[in-house]
């Protein structure tokens, strides 16, 4: 095997190492790239924590107007409740009337606390207290309402007996009371008096006061009538009034206003003009007679006078005296 040999390579002289050379635009970009990377971590984290608390904050508020519509479905089923017992047919008492008082004021004081906006989880307590308040109330008032039906059905029946008892009483009241007045009636009536034996003449005054019976009309100066009012057990003791009716030949009542004739009413409701008014006084049970004189101004007629007596509204008696023309001297 063949060896050459060659010269040797010569030697490169030997450097001392030196360090590379540093760029000054990396020395900058890095820094930067982490700095960016820094905001964009903070801004990525500061979103991530925003996004957080608006979701904690939307969850508070939903829990709000939940807890709010809540209450206020509550508060409107009690107020439905309530509504409905003071429908009810129940006479109020003062019991029931202080429990409206304390009741319209919870309902005030839990409305007032739903309406804020910004109720606070202590106000929507207290609220949730107040209605659980307001519905023991409400039960109560359903209770004292009850009482009060009752009362009122037993009230109500106890009307309606003494309703019964009471047209029971007024119409044995109004019985007795007809019978009462037809035996009033039947009393009155029979306490009319009854006038008989009339006697009737005409009267001729004489000079010095002397007085002769005469049937001549032109020779009466007066008539004189007289007759018995017959015994009556039923009419009371005591004055009577009797109305006087004379009826000339005429057919005509004589009236005469100065002489104290007027009106008076029949108990068939029959207006009649009388002639005299004569008030005397009666005794039960006793007969007794009744005189008085007529006299008129103008002279008297021939034919028939009619004399008719009135007591008590009724015809009791009458007379008749009948005059003729005088003769050749008379």
């Amino acid at each position: 095997m063949a060896f050459e040999n060659f010269p040797p390579a010569e030697s490169q002289p030997s450097t001392p190492h030196q360090p590379p050379k540093k760029d000054w635009r990396t020395l900058i970009t890095i820094p930067l790239i982490i700095a960016l990377l820094g905001t964009w971590g903070y801004i990525i984290w500061d979103k991530s924590k925003t996004k957080d608390e608006i979701q904690q904050k939307d969850t508070m508020y939903s829990g709000v107007v939940s807890e709010k519509d809540t209450l206020q479905s509550l508060l409107e089923e009690a107020t439905n409740r309530y509504d409905n017992l003071k429908t009810t047919n129940a006479k109020k008492d003062s019991t029931i009337t202080i429990k409206d008082k304390d009741i319209a004021n919870k309902k005030a004081q839990i409305q007032s606390i739903l309406k804020k906006k910004n109720a606070t989880d202590a106000e929507l307590k207290q609220a949730r207290v107040l209605i659980a308040s307001l519905n023991t109330d409400i039960e109560d008032y359903k209770v004292q309402v009850e009482v009060l039906k009752g009362q009122n059905v037993v009230l109500t029946q106890e009307k309606e007996v003494v309703t019964q008892e009471r047209n029971k009483v007024t119409k044995d009241y109004d019985s007795a009371k007809s019978v009462i007045k037809e035996k009033e009636s039947l009393i009155d009536v029979g306490s009319t008096l009854h006038a008989s034996n009339f006697y009737i003449l005409g009267i001729d005054e004489k000079k010095g006061g002397k007085e002769k019976e005469t049937t001549k009309a032109k020779r009466v100066d007066k008539i004189r009538i007289s007759f018995d009012l017959d015994e009556n057990r039923i009419s009371k003791s005591g004055p009577k009034d009797l109305y006087i009716i004379v009826t000339a030949p005429n057919g005509q009542v004589v009236s005469i206003e100065a002489l104290g004739s007027g009106k008076f009413t029949t108990r068939e409701g029959e207006e009649k003009t009388f002639t005299q008014k004569l008030n005397i006084n009666y005794t039960q049970g006793q007969k007794q007679r009744v005189s008085f004189d007529w006299k008129q101004n103008s002279p008297y007629e021939t034919g028939d006078y009619k004399i008719e007596v009135y007591n008590n509204g009724f015809k009791i008696g009458e007379g008749i005296r009948h005059f003729k023309k005088g003769g050749l001297f008379g």
